[in-house]
Order: C-alpha cells, then structure tokens, then sequence
C-alpha cells in the first residue's frame, strides 16, 4: 500500500497552526497577551521616547563620575547619565521578567490547544511561574556561552597581533590587510552565532515542556532541529525584520513628532502611534511564541517522538476530545504523515 508523501513544511504550515490553535481560544490568550505581551510591547515602544525626554534635561552634576583615575580628564559628556543608564537597567529587567514570563504562559497554552486539551488561565500562569527560574537559568548560561565565544575571538585576534610583532614585522590597525582580517573574523563570528541561534531556538519551549534546564535544553533542541534549521532561520528573519520595522517606527517617532522639544509626546498622533505599535508588536510576540511551539512539535514528529504521544492522548481522551472545526487538533495526521 503506497504511503502518503510527507507533507512540506514551511512557514505557512507553521502559521497556519499557529493560527488555528489562537482563534480557538481567542479570549485565553488575549489575557495572556495583556498581562504578559502588552506591558513587554509598551515598554519597547515608549523606550526611545523615555530616552529622549531625559536626554535635554542631563547636566554635568548628573554624570556618573567614574572613581578611577585615568577618567577625570574626559570630557564629562562622554559620560552616560545616571538617569539613562538606571532607565536602561529598568528596561533590560523588566523586558527580561515579562520575556520569561510570556514565554512559559504561551508555550504551555499553545501545547495544550495542539493536544486539543482545555486551556485554563490559572495553569498557564502557573505554568510561567514554575518555568521561570529554569528559564532564567538556561537563558543566563547560554549567555555565558556566547560571551565566552566573543572572548575567545579577542583573545585570538590579541595573539595573532603580538605574534606578527614578535615575527618582526609592524601591524597597522589601519592597513587594508588587518581590516580585510577582522572583516573575515567577524564574518566567521557572525556565523557561528547564527549557527548557535538557529541550534538553540527550541531551548525555551523544551525548558516549559521537557521540565529541564541548564546545558540539557540547548543539547535537546541542537537535536531536535536537525533538518528544520531552515526554517528556524526563516522564523527567525521574518518576526525579527517586522519586529525591527515596529521598533524602527518606534524611535523615529520622537523626533518626527518633535518629543522632548515641544510636548509632542502629548499630542493625539503619537498617542495613536504608540496604540498601534504596541498592539501590532504584541501580535508578533504572541505568533513568535506560538510558531515556536508548534515547530517544537513538528520536529519532534519529524524525529518520531510524537506519534506514541498522540496514540496515549487519544487513548486517553477519545471519549471526551472535542470535534468542532474549531478545536480537532490535526494530530494524527501530522505524526502519521511525517513518519510514513
């Protein structure tokens, strides 16, 4: 008996799921999306405009006066403001907690609405607590990873120009032959970053859905995306170019409406701006996450881990499954499919 050709999967499979799983349970994850995407999308946008406004207002007494010596004879306004950089360590935390936050809420949403299971406002949120530490924990070392990468590129870039002095010969750091060298090494660092990225973008869904955290994620999700790195890289582009287009839009926006000069802050077109740009960017955050999720999910089918996993779901709850269009999840023949 000849076997159904598996289907391609590309990035209209992926949002087309993602979609369907959304509009199903239209009202759970717009909660979601106000208590964790919207304050996480309001802060990108009005973040340029904060900057702004402090920016006239610095004055030399409100520079951080470094206590090492070698600085006091700089010019002050090369200082950053103790205004800005406090605001820019509000930002980094707080977009770090709701990040975090969203991502274990949503995941665990989108998982459930794959398996065609309810989905329940207090066990998602349960869900982003429980998931929160091993995600900060995970996220901080993949961190560590790459500054180390960034390091190592130094600390060889260090070593090939003392070894050429020591060679006797003299290195320019304006000669055309060391700027065409680093523009090969941070070509090379640029890949390998991207390979990292694209290795590692299922880490956060495994950390929620796997229960695990620290190198375990990072391995797990290496493997698992084997034969879909392309379209880990095109999700990647494609949220990553709108969500730059939003934020692009975002800090322009100020000297456009002339922020900070005379009080077009208060005015009904930025007011207006500000709305649609943190809704528009909050869908995007809401689709990046559940695209993710149903990636994760079609890896593991692609790998054969799904089909025993759908064979106990509906053992399970045969009975009770819903059979609305709107709710059948599509899952047997997705696993069935994949693996023939």
């Amino acid at each position: 008996m000849a076997t159904a050709a598996p289907p391609s999967i590309d990035l209209c499979t992926v949002f087309s799921e993602s979609k369907r799983i959304i509009n199903a349970h239209t009202r759970h994850f717009l909660a979601l999306s106000v208590f964790f995407l919207l304050p996480l999308s309001f802060s990108f946008t009005v973040y340029p405009t904060l900057q702004n406004l402090l920016a006239p207002s610095s004055t030399l007494n409100s520079k951080i006066l470094l206590s090492t010596s070698f600085l006091l004879d700089q010019d002050p306004s090369n200082f950053v403001t103790l205004k800005t950089l406090v605001l820019s360590l509000l930002f980094s935390l707080f977009v770090f907690v709701f990040g975090l936050l969203a991502a274990g809420s949503i995941t665990y949403s989108v998982l459930h609405g794959f398996y065609g299971r309810p989905v329940k406002l207090v066990a998602s949120i349960r869900s982003a607590l429980v998931s929160f530490f091993p995600l900060i924990i995970t996220t901080i070392l993949a961190q560590i990873i790459v500054l180390a990468i960034f390091v190592a590129t130094g600390f060889l870039l260090f070593v090939v120009v003392m070894g050429i002095q020591l060679l006797g010969f003299q290195v320019e750091l304006f000669s055309p032959y060391f700027i065409v060298f680093s523009v090969i090494v941070s070509i090379v660092l640029i890949l390998v970053l991207v390979y990292l990225q694209v290795n590692w973008f299922l880490f956060g869904v495994i950390v929620v859905v796997e229960s695990s955290w620290g190198l375990q994620p990072l391995k797990r999700s290496s493997f698992l995306i084997k034969g879909m790195r392309g379209l880990a890289l095109a999700l990647s582009l494609f949220f990553g170019f709108l969500v730059g287009v939003l934020l692009f839009i975002s800090s322009v926006s100020g000297i456009t409406l002339g922020i900070g000069t005379n009080g077009g802050w208060k005015s009904c077109a930025f007011v207006v701006q500000i709305v649609v740009t943190s809704t528009l960017l909050m869908l995007l955050l809401l689709y990046y996450s559940a695209a993710n999720t149903i990636l994760y999910m079609y890896c593991k089918a692609v790998h054969g881990e799904l089909a025993w996993e759908i064979a106990e779901e509906f053992a399970r709850e045969y009975i009770s499954l819903p059979f609305d269009d709107g709710k059948v999840p599509h899952l047997v023949s997705v696993a069935y499919t994949l693996q023939n």
